[in-house]
């Protein structure tokens, strides 16, 4: 399908955003500078779902002014519309950068996940401050150059973990960090979801809907041909192209916490004992176990944790030390206890800390923390704390240089899954497997052709 914007060619903007930066930079500071005071201007890429949500909470703040959206389904576009109605919206992202860069100062990045590093980079490029949803990034490659490139043009930055502010994931790392469970011995985390999938796509081309450019949409993506309901709006997670699976849906908030808690870094190895992906999909009911550098809050010089998805758990040995008698009263009441759905286990030399996904952490055994009090912390508006710092400055709790890091770490599950039962050795600085070559060739992806993004 032919893009509704033949006046925009992909190849010389995407070009031209990154040959700006290089060849002005002083742009950026320039574009900011002269900005009101006390208006943030912005703009979405995304207009529904999770980007809806992100528009309403970033615009809670009064000092905010949604400039424009972009979607590339105007049929979703609606309630913004309704909401605020002198936004201009745009169903190229490309067009709303072009002619709208001289009016904004920040815009949030709430797409399926394959497009998150070129428009990022793209907004970054320009010297936009952003709010990127989880994954960072769809790839490993591209993470560390969007943390590089915020650090580079001193942005403000906050990746989508809204649960990294609220106070129950605080308190859990500020009991971790206060030694009360002693130093920590390994760490399981798991969630219930099961964005993964089996088989090749149906073998049929659907008309596409008029109101949905099916050419950006796809964007950077290989083309191929419109199925209804199997990609857009819904599916996307559980195609190996466009989504990240539970991996990247679950696994940026769930070691949120553990990742802090530890101090962790880059991994120094992984292995995969789950199901490989098909051509097309991502499996279910992973099991990854990572190997970190130990840190001061570990037992060793080295950590294991281990991820599990869908009907994985952790062992039942681990289950059992936080077993609790409530959590069976809550499930004959018809609801799954915590324990079942998502979360961590986090097992130290003097007790146990199950961190649920999400309500407030709790200590094992029950007998020796009965009088523990939990760390009083506060509960932060993730969004609010971004948007503030773009205008005062600072730089919020999960900024590129926490999260890109910790999305790294998480996406490298989805190369481990590729290479069951393999030891897959890490070296982060270097961005490369050291034992299976074969391995480094799904850190970076090549882009469709005429979507090639200058420095990605």
């Amino acid at each position: 399908m032919p893009s509704r914007y033949p006046s925009l060619p992909r190849r010389s903007f995407l070009r031209s955003v990154g040959a700006a930066s290089l060849a002005a930079p002083w742009f950026a500071r320039n574009a900011y500078a002269a900005a009101p005071s006390r208006i943030l201007r912005h703009a979405s890429f995304g207009a529904a779902g999770m980007a809806w949500a992100d528009i309403q909470a970033i615009t809670s703040n009064p000092f905010v002014k949604l400039v424009a959206v972009a979607d590339v389904d105007l049929a979703r576009v609606k309630q913004v519309k309704e909401t605020f109605p002198e936004v201009r919206v745009y169903q190229d992202w490309r067009q709303l950068l072009e002619k709208e860069q001289g009016n904004l100062d920040s815009v949030n990045v709430s797409t399926p996940d394959h497009m998150h590093a070129p428009i990022a980079h793209a907004a970054m490029q320009l010297g936009k401050h952003c709010f990127c949803q989880k994954p960072l990034a769809h790839g490993i490659h591209e993470t560390r150059v969007l943390t590089r490139l915020a650090r580079e043009k001193n942005l403000v930055t906050q990746m989508g973990i809204q649960i990294h502010s609220y106070r129950v994931y605080r308190q859990a790392v500020a009991v971790v960090q206060a030694g009360v469970i002693g130093k920590v011995r390994e760490v399981h985390s798991w969630s219930s979801k099961k964005w993964g999938d089996t088989g090749r796509p149906p073998e049929r081309r659907d008309p596409v809907p008029a109101t949905l450019d099916w050419n950006l949409w796809q964007g950077v993506a290989a083309e191929r041909p419109f199925v209804a309901g199997h990609y857009h709006p819904g599916q996307w997670r559980k195609r190996l192209d466009f989504g990240t699976g539970t991996f990247g849906d679950m696994g940026c908030h769930i070691f949120d916490p553990v990742f802090e808690a530890l101090a962790l870094t880059s991994p120094l190895s992984l292995r995969s004992e789950g199901p490989a992906p098909d051509a097309s999909n991502w499996s279910v009911n992973a099991r990854i176990r990572y190997v970190f550098p130990g840190t001061a809050y570990t037992e060793g010089k080295t950590v294991p944790v281990t991820w599990y998805d869908g009907d994985e758990r952790p062992p039942a040995e681990i289950r059992a030390l936080v077993a609790d008698p409530r959590d069976a009263t809550k499930a004959k009441g018809g609801r799954k206890a915590d324990s079942d759905s998502q979360g961590s286990i986090i097992v130290g030399t003097k007790g146990v800390l199950h961190v649920p996904h999400i309500a407030a952490p709790r200590l094992f055994p029950l007998a020796d923390f009965r009088d523990y009090v939990l760390p009083e912390r506060v509960q932060g508006h993730h969004w609010t704390e971004w948007a503030e710092a773009c205008i005062n400055g600072g730089r919020p709790g999960a900024n590129f240089d926490y999260s890109g890091p910790l999305t790294e770490a998480v996406l490298l599950g989805s190369v481990a899954v590729r290479f069951p039962s393999q030891e897959l050795a890490w070296d982060g600085p270097k961005l490369a497997f050291t034992n299976v070559a074969a391995a480094n060739t799904h850190l970076r992806r090549a882009y469709r052709r005429g979507w090639e993004v200058a420095g990605l």
